[in-house]
């Protein structure tokens, strides 16, 4: 039984920051249903994690302490699902997300698949979905008669579902979804992003193949197919002008090198992958779960900033070995939504052990992050996790057996698995091997937090430090400076006014070929994929920004997710600015008075669970030439919503008449989701009857000349302030700017909201 070296154990209001605290308090803590904390400290927490891990074992108690040790002073950090739910009560899962079963073309099965999504997403657990297998819109519905309405219709229903689970539960839900390159609405799928208010529970990517790259780079005319029918022909080069073009412009859909992956699974014999998970580090089959880890190498460094900082590889070695045995236990205890989930699960024991303070390890060793120098460091680490986790996985086969699936001739046949280390393959020939797969690069931007705010996967360090806001005992918030871990050691260590060395870079200062130097140097020792995002700035030239793409798939990376600021999205990459220069409110303009004569429009609005139909009236006033709402009412022979249609229209009826960008208003009714579900309309799916009032109003808002018909509403109509663009994205849960995306996902460093959690 391996050991690692005890760590110093702290208290919680000891020495750990208070946005550790708080992350662990939202985030991980245990509490009874009523609020009341039942691990008191974070050390409790991470004994009810190892204690229900340890279950899994012939004898509990001993590696109870095992497993702790590892926990301890977070050198080891379970995904969030697991931290949040082993040895807890409720019925959870503890993989923080799956892919979902091949969508058969046909409309019970299509909504069958609804279903087990949402089962799914009940759970607790993220989804990604191939939508390639639906039939392009305007084919014909054989028996009926009918023209299909394409895959991006019922994408907007997933989208619909995974915001009604959202809304009755408390973490937002998180859906991928992928089409390849040749189907016949795949230019409808790179831009349907385009459009603000539509798929934002989604992230989307394009399944490239190697052909069209080939194709790309050889200007060919390329074919769109389904069912074996072309339905017409591009050239290459426009549609992935398209692709790029989207990235520039608004961050989707991300690439994924479908063949790549496939030609590199160790599973390649009895699988084919055509999804990803939400964040795209594990490409995976139908129904594989996501079973996730990171060790965090930052506090592995001894000697830190010294000519002497070294990391402990001796004791790295020993964690990799205790990690992988407890990832395989979590396979063991945890719940699923489907019986299809436990079967795969079980049949192959697919594990994403990763990293996170990969940059901040590399500083405390004094390289500069997206160096030669770095990127080499970090493959030698990388490699020795993967070579361990091999040795680890093998020594489990020998103790509990191997994965069900294996097949001794085939896997050792696989091109991952041919370029491992002699001893290894030997021993796999002897003994098998216990998991399938073993490493994963995944985001961890909340685990991040909680390890006292290290940096996040293998990620730059975003900021050298930032002000967010920190929820107080008493429930109030207050601004504190919060600073980077690495960072945090130098000044402790040197003088809190000592000057940071050249090698504490930021996202901000490094080039896109940084970022895929160290992508693809330790994607050569990763058995799955990484998330990570290659940050750009908002000046860099289309023609630039096309080469990322291509700098990836040359480097031998298994897919590419850039983000550079726009004006849909937001800009993220943005430094921080001090808290007097936000304000906390900003003045009301004068409401205009009412006329006594008011030009409007009624509208009829039908609600199949309604027996009465509605009447919305909407008003308008005429300022500068230009008519803009000024009120509206909503009336109807039932009284059985009589409360809340007179608080809802007063209420939209005060915002009208303080005029400004109202157009806000129609895209938050439009966002709400009724958790009964909603109803189709016109050819789309509405998903509740104020998201219907909602529609009416855009509609109005265009038909008066307010909004022009081509024109994306705005999430918020603070958004469209200067504020907003300066500072960045305004979030979503306390209107602060300043998003940041690493790992893919859009976080808040004001309040922790995050986009995947």
């Amino acid at each position: 039984m391996n050991m690692i070296s005890a760590t110093r154990s702290r208290p919680i209001g000891a020495t750990l920051p208070a946005i550790s605290q708080q992350t662990w308090d939202d985030k991980y803590r245990l509490k009874a249903p009523a609020g009341e904390p039942i691990d008191l400290t974070i050390e409790d927490s991470w004994r009810r994690v190892a204690r229900a891990l340890a279950m899994a074992e012939s004898d509990p108690a001993q590696w109870e302490k095992t497993f702790y040790s590892a926990l301890e002073d977070f050198k080891f950090l379970p995904g969030g699902r697991i931290l949040a739910g082993a040895g807890v009560s409720r019925r959870v899962t503890l993989f923080n997300c799956f892919v979902m079963g091949t969508i058969e073309d046909d409309l019970d099965a299509i909504f069958s698949h609804l279903r087990e999504a949402a089962l799914t997403m009940q759970h607790g657990g993220g989804i990604g979905y191939d939508f390639s297998t639906i039939r392009p819109k305007g084919a014909l519905v054989k028996g009926v008669g009918a023209d299909a309405s394409g895959p991006l219709s019922f994408m907007d229903v997933w989208n619909s579902m995974c915001g009604t689970i959202m809304s009755a539960g408390t973490r937002r839900g998180a859906m991928m979804a992928t089409m390849r390159c040749d189907h016949p609405d795949i230019e409808a799928f790179v831009s349907a992003k385009a459009d603000k208010t539509r798929l934002r529970n989604f992230n989307l990517s394009v399944l490239v193949t190697d052909a069209f790259m080939a194709a790309v780079d050889a200007d060919k005319d390329w074919p769109l197919v389904f069912g074996g029918e072309v339905y017409r022909t591009i050239w290459a080069r426009d549609l992935w002008d398209q692709i790029m073009r989207a990235n520039y412009d608004y961050a989707d859909p991300g690439v994924i090198f479908i063949d790549r992956i496939n030609a590199r699974n160790n599973l390649y014999y009895c699988e084919t992958i055509a999804a990803t998970n939400p964040c795209g580090e594990q490409p995976m089959p139908p129904y594989a779960p996501c079973d996730l880890a990171s060790l965090l190498l930052a506090k592995l460094v001894r000697d830190p900033f010294t000519a002497h900082a070294h990391l402990d590889e001796e004791e790295l070695t020993a964690l990799v070995s205790i990690a992988v045995r407890m990832l395989d236990n979590t396979i063991e205890i945890s719940q699923f939504a489907l019986e299809a989930q436990r079967v795969e699960a079980f049949s192959k024991r697919r594990i994403g052990l990763g990293v996170t303070g990969l940059a901040d390890a590399l500083a405390m060793c004094r390289l500069t992050y997206g160096s030669p120098e770095a990127a080499a460091m970090a493959a030698r680490w990388m490699r020795l996790i993967s070579r361990q986790a091999y040795v680890a996985s093998i020594d489990l086969a020998k103790e509990k057996g191997g994965f069900p699936l294996f097949d001794r001739d085939a896997y050792l046949a696989g091109e991952t698995v041919r370029n491992l280390d002699d001893d290894i393959k030997a021993a796999i020939f002897e003994n098998g091997i216990r998991n399938a797969l073993l490493t994963s690069i995944a985001p961890t931007g909340t685990i991040s937090l909680f390890a006292e705010n290290v940096s996040s996967g293998i990620e730059p360090i975003f900021d050298l430090s930032y002000l967010r806001k920190i929820r107080q005992p008493d429930n109030s918030f207050a601004e504190q400076e919060v600073e980077d871990y690495a960072v945090r050691l130098y000044r402790e260590k040197f003088g809190a006014d000592a000057p940071l060395p050249e090698y504490f870079v930021t996202a901000q200062t490094l080039t896109p070929a940084d970022h895929i130097r160290m992508q693809a140097a330790v994607q050569d020792h990763v058995d799955a994929s990484i998330s990570k995002t290659v940050n750009c700035p908002a000046d860099i030239s289309f023609e630039d920004f096309k080469t990322i793409y291509m700098d990836a798939y040359r480097s031998g990376c298994k897919g590419c997710t850039t983000y550079r600021p726009n004006e849909i999205t937001g800009s993220i990459l943005s430094t921080t600015t001090p808290a007097t220069t936000v304000p906390t409110a900003l003045p009301h303009p004068a409401i205009t008075p009412r006329e006594e004569m008011l030009a409007g429009a009624t509208y009829k609005l039908r609600w199949p669970e309604s027996e009465h139909a509605f009447y919305v009236t909407i008003n308008d006033i005429e300022e500068d030439g230009r008519r803009r709402p000024y009120e509206v009412f909503l009336n109807s022979k039932s009284m059985e919503h009589y409360a809340w249609v007179v608080a809802l229209t007063r209420m939209i009826s005060a915002v009208f008449r303080r005029g400004g960008d109202v157009a806000f208003v129609a895209e938050e009714l439009k966002a709400v989701f009724d958790p009964r579900g909603g109803h189709w309309s016109e050819g789309r799916y509405v998903p509740s009857l104020v998201a219907a009032f909602g529609s009416i109003i855009e509609r109005h808002m265009i038909d008066i000349g307010f909004l022009a018909p081509s024109e994306a509403i705005v999430a918020h109509a603070s958004d469209e302030r200067p504020l907003a663009r300066t500072l960045g994205a305004l979030c979503p849960k306390c209107s602060q700017p300043g998003l940041i995306k690493n790992d893919g996902c859009l976080t808040c460093r004001h309040c922790g909201w995050s986009k995947c959690s």
